[in-house]
C-alpha cells in the first residue's frame, strides 16, 4: 500500500429506511440525507473528531464504529491497518432513529479502508463484512448500492438485488422517544400465525410494485403489515395514531426500520400537511419531534476524491 503522506479524501453514506411496512428485514431504501467522513492518513496516532449528531456521545477511540469497520476491511484483506489516521465525521443522520445511522458509519469506515487498498474488495464482500458489525443487511445494502434493494439470505451469504423504483418525496417525523433496536426486536413474537405470514408475503410483493410505479395510494395499502409494526408501535406513544392520521391525510406511512422514526411518502405539495398530521398525536402527549423532508435516492455511498 503506497500512499502519500497526509493523503486525504472524503467518504459519504446515505440514510436509509428498512422494512417499509411488510418487507421485514429484507428491503431497504436509500434516502437523501448524508453522513460525511474526511479521512487523512499519515499522522502518528488515531484522532477522531465528530460534529453534528452524536458529537457528545459517540466514542472517539478505537471502539468508534467507523474505526472498527475500517480495521475489519484491512483484516479481511490480510493487511496491517493504517494507524496514523485522522477521522473527521460530520453526522447528519440522527442516532437510534430507524434511519440507518450505524449502517452509514460502517460503510464510511469500510469504503475508506477499501480506498486505501491496492487490491479492492468488491461490494458483495463488503456487505458480508458489514453484517458482522451491523447484525442485519437491509440498511447496509440500500446505502451501499443506492436506491431500493431486496436482500435475501442463502446460507450464511446475503444476496442483494437492486429493484426499480420511482423517486418519491418522503416526510420523516422523529419523536423524542428512546428505544434501542434490541428492545424493538424483543417486542416481536418469535412465532407468527400462518395467515399473518401469507398476508405479509402478498403485501411485500404489492409494496415492490407500488414503489416501482410511484403510486402513493397503492403504496399506502401495501405498507400495512402484521409481523412487526403492531408490536413495535406499542413502544412509541402516539405513533399508531400518527400513522393513522398520515394515511387519512393521503400519505403512505410506516415505521422506518425499528422506529421511532415514521416515514410517509407523499404527493408533491402535501408535505407540510402530512408532517403536521403526523406530529399532532405526539404533541398531544407532550412528546417533541423533529421532521425531515427527504427524497429516496439512487446514489450510493461513495468516495469523494480530494
Amino acid at each position: 500500500m503506497k500512499r502519500n503522506f497526509m493523503d486525504s479524501f472524503t467518504v459519504r453514506a446515505p440514510a436509509s429506511s428498512a422494512n417499509l411496512g411488510p418487507a421485514f428485514d429484507c428491503l431497504g431504501l436509500a434516502l437523501d440525507l448524508w453522513n460525511e467522513v474526511r479521512i487523512t492518513v499519515g499522522g502518528k496516532r488515531l484522532d477522531i473528531q465528530i460534529s453534528g449528531e452524536g458529537e457528545d456521545t459517540l466514542a472517539r477511540d478505537e471502539s468508534n464504529l467507523i474505526h472498527l469497520a475500517f480495521k475489519e476491511v484491512f483484516v479481511e484483506a490480510g493487511k496491517e491497518p493504517a494507524k496514523g489516521i485522522l477521522i473527521e465525521s460530520r453526522n447528519r443522520i440522527p442516532l437510534s432513529s430507524g434511519l440507518g445511522s450505524s449502517s452509514a458509519a460502517i460503510l464510511c469506515g469500510m469504503l475508506a479502508a477499501n480506498h486505501l487498498l491496492e487490491k479492492k474488495i468488491d461490494k458483495a464482500a463488503l456487505l458480508q463484512l458489514g453484517v458482522k458489525l451491523e447484525g442485519h443487511a437491509d440498511n447496509l445494502a440500500a446505502a451501499l448500492y443506492g436506491g431500493l434493494v431486496l436482500v435475501s439470505q442463502e446460507g450464511e451469504k446475503f444476496v442483494p438485488r437492486p429493484l426499480e423504483f420511482y423517486e418519491l418525496q418522503a416526510v420523516v417525523v422523529l419523536p423524542d422517544i428512546e428505544v434501542s433496536t434490541a428492545e424493538a426486536r424483543k417486542a416481536i413474537p418469535k412465532k407468527v400465525l400462518l395467515g399473518d405470514a401469507v398476508f405479509n408475503i402478498a403485501q411485500s410483493i404489492a409494496l415492490a410494485e407500488a414503489l416501482r410505479d410511484g403510486d402513493v395510494s397503492q403504496l399506502a395499502r401495501a405498507m400495512e403489515d402484521k409481523l412487526h409494526q403492531p408490536h413495535r408501535l406499542k413502544l412509541y406513544p402516539g405513533a399508531d395514531e400518527a400513522l393513522r392520521d398520515a394515511r387519512m391525510a393521503g400519505a403512505a406511512a410506516a415505521l422506518s426500520g425499528a422506529g421511532p422514526s415514521l416515514i410517509a411518502f407523499v404527493e408533491a405539495g402535501r408535505e407540510k400537511a402530512i408532517a403536521e398530521a403526523m406530529r399532532g398525536p405526539f404533541m398531544e402527549r407532550g412528546i417533541g419531534t423533529r421532521q425531515y423532508l427527504l427524497k429516496s435516492t439512487k446514489r450510493a455511498a461513495e468516495i469523494i476524491p480530494r
